[in-house]
This record gives structure tokens, C-alpha cells and sequence, in this order.
């Protein structure tokens, strides 16, 4: 059984009398220790989507089941990565990353060992003592990332979490995540605009309609693990890259005209 089970998902938003269908009988499986990339146009409901599985929204039909249990609210099976940073300005990097583990009730010395091993596993053990004002958005970033490996959930869901970075930093950050999960072989449902980081990242790109979302194609990366940097620039990644672009580019269209 897979790890992630989503059935005839709806979620319809509600203004008064004006109702819009935001993802329509949407369906999706994710197996344990799998990098799944979702793309789609603007307003198509990717981050709905992960939203409601995060357990923030309430879905209006269909099931979602994680490890054969259904979502009815947060919990620590799932961790959530924002494309904000989130961090407490007045807790240290090390107290960043054990805050999780602190509201769970964990002796603080199981909780300073866990954020201690996390942040040597991002890379930022030498600022363990720093306060997120000193640090730069990547490596904010990476303190955030941490954070939410540390309480080890089943499930990782991130929203566009490099959106918010410079280009070069962005690039770098995929780098970073991408040897972080050859070691973690976190699941992984990671929400993008990128279709360069879709397919470096993932195992599998799933692209979404326009509004109403619904899956419009599923494409299996067939790249080579671990991945460096250099596998953009080959002849594989780039037929990969003009699949999903030919995939996704009626979609953004559509999108776009909704919105005129």
C-alpha cells in the first residue's frame, strides 16, 4: 500500500453566492521514500492541495489517507515547508530547529541532540548559537528545513520554498536539498513554478490542469541518483524538460485567459 492515498478530492472556496471549484476529483498515490514535484498554472490549486493535506483546510470530498489513516487536522506525520522562513526572530538557530521537538514534549537533552544532528546535516552547525537576523535567506532557509526534518515526520510537503530567493541562491539550495534527501530518503511532495527544479529534484513530475486542478500528466525522471549539478546541461534532462514544458504550456494558457 502506498504511503499517501488521495481519492476523488474536491474543494470548492465559497464567497457568498459565488462558488469556485478549486481542485475537482483530483487522485494521487505517493510511495514511501518517493520525491514527488507538483507544476501547474497560477490559481490551478497546487498549494490547496497541500494545504488540505497538511491538514489547514478542510477538504468537500473525496478521501486522503496517510499511511491507511485518514487526514482530519495537523499533525507531526506531516512536516510543512513554506516558501516564508517562519522562524522565531528571538530563539537561536538551535532553538529554531528544537522548537518542534519542544512542543512535543521531548527532554531537552534528546531535543538540543536532535537539532545538533540536523543542523550538521544542512551545514550549519558553526551558527547554532545565531539569531535568524544574522543569517541570509538561504541560509534562514536551511534553519527552517531542519526544523521540520527534526521532528521526523512521515511526509514532507513544501510550498514553493526557494520561491523567495535570489537565482544563484535558489539553485544552490537545490543542490543542498537534493544530497539531503539521498541521505534522508524523505517522502516528499514539493509544490513549484520551476520546471528546472521539478525535474532535478523529483522521481516524478505531476503536472496540474488550470482551474479546477485535476492531474494532467504524470511524468516519470528517469535521471540517475544520486544527481550533480551538471545533469541540466545533457540531452536527457532536456527532452524531460520539454515533455513538462509541452505538458504545462496549454495550461498556463488557459490560465491566463481566465484572468484577463
Amino acid at each position: 500500500m502506498a504511503l499517501l492515498e488521495v481519492r476523488e478530492l474536491d474543494k470548492v472556496f465559497r464567497r457568498g453566492a459565488r462558488a469556485v471549484q478549486a481542485i475537482d476529483r483530483f487522485s494521487l498515490s505517493v510511495e514511501e521514500g518517493e520525491f514527488v514535484a507538483i507544476v501547474g498554472p497560477s490559481g490551478c490549486g497546487k498549494s490547496t492541495f497541500l494545504h488540505m493535506l497538511g491538514g489547514f483546510e478542510p477538504h468537500d470530498g473525496g478521501t486522503m489517507l496517510l499511511n491507511g489513516a485518514p487526514v482530519r487536522g495537523p499533525g507531526p506525520d506531516r512536516g510543512m515547508l513554506f516558501q516564508e522562513f517562519a522562524l522565531y526572530p528571538w530563539r537561536s538557530v538551535i532553538g529554531n530547529v528544537a522548537w518542534g521537538l519542544e512542543v512535543q514534549g521531548k527532554p531537552k537533552a534528546e531535543r538540543i541532540a536532535a537539532a545538533e544532528r540536523y543542523l550538521k546535516l544542512v551545514g550549519l552547525s558553526a551558527f547554532r548559537d545565531a539569531y535568524p537576523a544574522e543569517l541570509s535567506g538561504g541560509m534562514k532557509q536551511r534553519v527552517a528545513l531542519a526544523r521540520v526534518l527534526a521532528f521526523e515526520p512521515r511526509i514532507l510537503l513544501m510550498d514553493e520554498p526557494f520561491g523567495a530567493l535570489d537565482a544563484q541562491t535558489r539553485e544552490l539550495m537545490q543542490e543542498e536539498l537534493n544530497a539531503i534527501w539521498q541521505q534522508t530518503r524523505n517522502t516528499v511532495l514539493f509544490v513549484t513554478h520551476d520546471i528546472d527544479e521539478a525535474i532535478y529534484l523529483a522521481d516524478r513530475v505531476v503536472v496540474f490542469t488550470a482551474r479546477p486542478g485535476r492531474i494532467k500528466d504524470e511524468i516519470r525522471i528517469g535521471l540517475e541518483r544520486p544527481r550533480r549539478a551538471d545533469v541540466r546541461k545533457s540531452a536527457e534532462y532536456m527532452a524531460y524538460r520539454n515533455r513538462v514544458w509541452d505538458s504545462l504550456r496549454d495550461e498556463v494558457l488557459k490560465a491566463r485567459e481566465e484572468f484577463k
